[in-house]
């Protein structure tokens, strides 16, 4: 399966659709996905807005949890990949990316207080 690089910079916005979740390679046995290197796979539903009100959402498969990344949060997204495949009649395209973090980190709780 060949990979082919996307150019981010013409994705515009892009957003956190559906927080992170763990992929399953196997749905009988609920078997976890793993990379090459033994990191846990993790799906994160992206919302993609270019010009206008036309939005799409790509599912992006990342190794590692994404830590701060949640629901309606913009994110950045380094290095993605798209791959086209095949299996019997069924065809589509898979996206896959190095990493994907908030673009503004969560604030940090705020110290102190007390009387």
């Amino acid at each position: 399966m060949q990979s082919i690089p996307v150019d981010i910079s013409r994705l515009g916005v892009l957003r956190c659709a559906v927080a992170p979740e763990v992929k399953i390679s196997n749905f009988e046995t609920q078997e976890v996905k793993k990379d090459r290197d033994g990191n846990t796979v993790y799906t994160v539903a992206v919302m993609v807005r270019q010009e206008g009100r036309r939005v799409s959402v790509i599912e992006i498969a990342v190794p590692g949890e994404p830590k701060g990344v949640v629901e309606g949060a913009e994110v950045k997204v380094t290095g993605l990949e798209a791959f086209a495949w095949a299996m019997g009649e069924r065809h589509g395209i898979s996206f896959r990316a190095a990493a994907i973090t908030p673009v503004h980190p969560p604030a940090a709780a705020v110290k102190g207080g007390g009387s």
